[in-house]
């Protein structure tokens, strides 16, 4: 019999890691991009109003395949591949396809379409692996399964973003290059985590079971089959406009955290690179010293994810999860406003650590509160559409921040950064007031 959500049996610790080592090389190939793709565009002479643009089509894509993955995924079933599974898998052999490709760019929309294939193809595998997690635990162990998800992906995370430091500091690999062309210590780096990506996910697909879909009757499946794509088109539409009122405060809270987080990656390497190692341009070689080292305090927020993913369902547990979830971002706004105030690198460590601490949280209780509010059998859509309020502000700031950049922030990238932490603090204070997390609606 398929399993309810009352009766699905408790996992070990073993099998829910299992089941969450691919988000491990999902954000491996992720924060590779995130810390690099600034310092790539800046190698390919972009300028600073012109970066938000670079970013714009992922997300305008992933509006779309979000969902739509999300609903497909309710629909799939194999005996022997599951529901989830052949998304995973699709989506990181081209997603680990993009990353090979994407270091040998030679014009600034090679790059920028590279960026487009992966993000898409990242999220066909990311935005089926948040269903997962609640199709396979039950109410008792989701916090424990987002947090192991939070712990993974901060792992990867810190991999990730200090690669480029480590070809260049560990192997004594090249980190400068001619202009208008990707350093050696990048180039590995990106092959490097290609390969992470695809073996994570696979390791998943291969050691982790799913349940077979609520039995239903041989009537429900013809009216099913008879829906065709416009009929999964309208169950979208429907689900985007009968939201649950607790997904609906939590979209809010969502829509005003992102911003801060993609600030942070637009503008945080190019940031450190020129406003604290006072590189004077692209080819100088502090800016790839600088940027490289900005990789490194992503990698140490990472690290800082890791272990606090440890602590993080204690405090959950006796603050409940919006007044852990509002804190926590408070402590990513401190650290985001702080950056401004920094002339020693090392601070920038300290800086950061309000970040890891934010990212843990942020990748786990906005989810695990959303969790219990949704119907089973349409989780994956319904967690599609959550991902709109991350992909909605996203576009937001590729359209609208470039003329801020120009024209209000004179392509002060450091204030850029700074506004992120301001927008969190907003998210923070969302959190703590309109969030209802006793309302199961």
């Amino acid at each position: 019999m398929p399993a309810t959500p009352t009766d699905k049996p408790r996992l070990t610790l073993a099998q829910i890691f299992n089941m969450s080592v691919g988000f491990f090389g999902i954000q491996f190939g992720w924060d590779l991009q995130r810390a690099n793709m600034g310092p790539i565009y800046e190698y390919l002479h972009a300028n600073a109003d012109t970066i938000p643009f670079l970013f714009l089509a992922a997300p305008l894509t992933g509006l779309l395949v979000q969902p739509v993955i999300g609903y497909m995924s309710d629909h799939t079933w194999s005996p022997r591949w599951g529901r989830r599974r052949p998304y995973f898998f699709a989506g990181a052999v081209i997603s680990s396809i993009a990353l090979i490709f994407m270091p040998h760019s030679s014009t600034l929309w090679m790059a920028a379409g590279l960026l487009w294939v992966l993000d898409t193809f990242g999220n066909v595998s990311m935005e089926p692996f948040r269903a997962f997690v609640a199709d396979k635990l039950n109410d008792s162990q989701r916090t424990q399964g987002f947090v192991m998800q939070s712990l993974l992906i901060g792992l990867g995370g810190c991999i990730a973003s200090a690669l480029p430091w480590i070809m260049t500091n560990w192997l004594h690999i090249a980190h400068t290059a001619p202009s208008g062309t990707i350093p050696d210590n990048v180039r590995y780096s990106f092959y490097i985590g290609a390969f992470f990506f695809l073996a994570a996910v696979l390791y998943t697909v291969f050691t982790s079971n799913e349940y077979p879909p609520a039995t239903i009757t041989e009537a429900e499946k013809v009216q099913e089959e008879r829906k065709g794509f416009g009929g999964g088109i309208k169950e979208i539409n429907y689900a985007i406009f009968h939201m649950p009122r607790r997904m609906k405060a939590l979209a809010l809270v969502q829509f005003f955290t992102w911003p801060g987080l993609f600030l942070m990656w637009f503008y945080y390497a190019t940031a450190v690179a020129r406003n604290v190692f006072h590189a004077s341009s692209e080819t100088d070689p502090l800016f790839n010293e600088g940027a490289s080292f900005a990789g490194l305090t992503l990698s140490y927020y990472s690290i800082i994810t890791v272990l606090f993913a440890f602590v993080l369902p204690s405090i959950a547990a006796r603050l409940g999860r919006k007044v852990t979830h509002s804190i926590c971002l408070l402590c990513g706004a401190a650290g985001l406003i702080s950056v401004g105030f920094v002339s020693d690198k090392y601070l920038l460590f300290a800086c950061m650590t309000g970040v890891g601490i934010a990212w843990a949280s942020i990748l786990s209780m906005p989810y695990a509160m959303l969790s219990g509010a949704l119907p089973e059998n349409k989780i994956g859509v319904y967690m599609g559409i959550f991902n709109f309020f991350i992909v909605l502000p996203e576009i937001i700031a590729s359209l609208g921040f470039g003329w801020i950049m120009k024209h209000l922030l004179h392509d002060n990238r450091l204030l850029a950064v700074e506004i992120g932490g301001m927008l969190m603090v907003l998210a923070a204070l969302l959190c703590y007031f309109i969030v209802n997390e006793k309302s199961s609606t």
